[in-house]
């Protein structure tokens, strides 16, 4: 039985996560063989080649190493997410969903000839490190990555927990290269977060798309809902920031979690097995209310899914950045020798028919990257209070601005810890003053 997964960039478990996304357990059987001509004088000319560097190669290569180089070199050929998943790799990739895993914790994929990361993982080694969605890896531990293939990049980089690798990386505005020391250790990946951003207004982070987390974000509104049931409920932030994707179907239960009804995705590929449908099922569990979705270059493959299909609804705002452009299918397909075969199939599209395969999804609301500082009050200026005699307002003081901006838990106010989640909040209020 073959299973059918969309899968991002790397599988990288063991150094880094490699996100997928499954179509659906046992979505078809056996697939029949299409009616094609055996190309036996290209095979022909593939033998000769075979044969040649098992007798003059300067060393004796075994049948198996050969014939795997062949097969990985066939699909790297065809695009950056297809490929040959050795027996290894694929028992990593099938155990990939649970949220636990070991390495760094980064979600990878190949660009000329480097290793460029998506988007590293919330609360792992490598975000605490201060890797950055964009970076380009350049070199592990004294091995330039420049001539390795994904795959040979990913094996440098696994290894046990509490043991350590040297990142150098590329980073955009950065004049020369920054070298990161990471430890390994055991990822668990928590893939929803939640909290009252002050009265009414929520915020739901998704760090990554697993089988739980359409389940976990039901629960976290829930108890959202109950935080809240003096003043109800006015505005959501869903953080979908350096989320670089995961299982497709926790990206649909979370899309229907927001929408009553209409198309969330659907797919188109050359096999009928590879195009798919999937729509919403008559709930919104926050009931109407305003959200806001945050995005940026690190929001990949189920992230886009979810941002498309609530901005061809107009069901969200998208605030941030354009997000990374993967919105092609990979199927997973099993081979008689435990291994498996990763082939790109299928083409995702929002509702509206839009591709999201190398365009991404364009924010309705761009937001630059900003860095905010602490600006000494001016102590020229002259108000009313600052008269003699001036009268009271009558009133009891109440909440200022500054104190419902700033967490209860933490001094620092908000603008300064997250001035997108700052902004987002911002605009949900305007958007309740205008409804009200």
């Amino acid at each position: 039985m073959k299973t059918m997964f969309r899968y991002l960039p790397a599988l990288l478990m063991g150094a880094v996560l490699g996100a997928f996304i499954a179509i659906g357990t046992t979505v078809f059987a056996n697939r029949s063989q299409p009616n094609s001509s055996i190309p036996y004088e290209d095979l022909r000319t593939f033998t000769e080649i075979f044969d040649k560097i098992k007798t003059d190669y300067v060393e004796e290569v075994e049948d198996k190493k050969l014939l795997e180089n062949a097969i990985q070199g066939m699909l790297s050929g065809l695009d950056p997410h297809s490929g040959y998943l050795d027996p290894e790799t694929f028992r990593e990739l099938q155990i990939g969903t649970t949220g636990e895993f070991g390495g760094l914790g980064i979600e990878v994929g190949m660009d000329n000839g480097f290793v460029k990361v998506i988007a590293p993982i919330d609360d792992t080694p490598a975000q605490r490190a201060g890797i950055q969605a964009g970076d380009l890896i350049v070199r592990l531990n004294d091995t330039p990555v420049k001539g390795m293939t994904l795959s040979d990049a990913v094996k440098i980089m696994r290894g046990e927990p509490d043991t350590n690798i040297n990142l150098t990386i590329v980073r955009e505005n950065e004049d020369k290269p920054i070298v990161l020391t990471i430890t390994r250790a055991i990822i668990q990946v928590k893939s929803v977060k939640s909290r009252t951003l002050e009265p009414s207004y929520i915020y739901v982070r998704i760090s990554h798309f697993q089988t739980p987390t359409g389940k976990d974000l039901e629960k976290a509104i829930r108890d959202l809902k109950e935080e809240n049931k003096d003043v109800g409920l006015k505005g959501l932030v869903l953080d979908l920031r350096n989320n670089p994707g995961g299982v497709l179907k926790a990206a649909v239960s979370v899309s229907d979690a927001f929408l009553k009804t209409g198309l969330i995705v659907y797919t188109e590929g050359r096999v009928l097995d590879s195009s798919l449908r999937f729509q919403a099922h008559s709930q919104d569990l926050v009931d109407g209310i305003p959200i806001v979705v945050l995005v940026n270059s690190g929001s990949a493959s189920a992230s886009e899914i979810v941002a498309g299909a609530l901005q061809d609804h107009r069901r969200a705002i998208i605030m941030g950045t354009k997000t990374f452009g993967k919105g092609s299918v990979q199927t997973i397909l099993p081979m008689n020798n435990d291994a498996a075969l990763k082939l790109t199939t299928a083409r995702y599209f929002t509702p509206l028919g839009r591709s999201i395969q190398a365009e991404g999804i364009q924010p309705d609301i761009l937001l630059s990257k900003v860095e905010i500082a602490s600006v000494e009050q001016e102590t020229d200026r002259i108000t009313e209070a600052d008269l003699n005699r001036h009268l009271d307002n009558g009133e009891k003081k109440s909440e200022t601005k500054d104190d419902l901006t700033k967490d209860s838990s933490e001094e620092e106010p908000l603008v300064k810890r997250d001035y997108e989640v700052y902004e987002a909040l911002n605009l949900l209020k305007g958007l309740n003053i205008i409804r009200d």
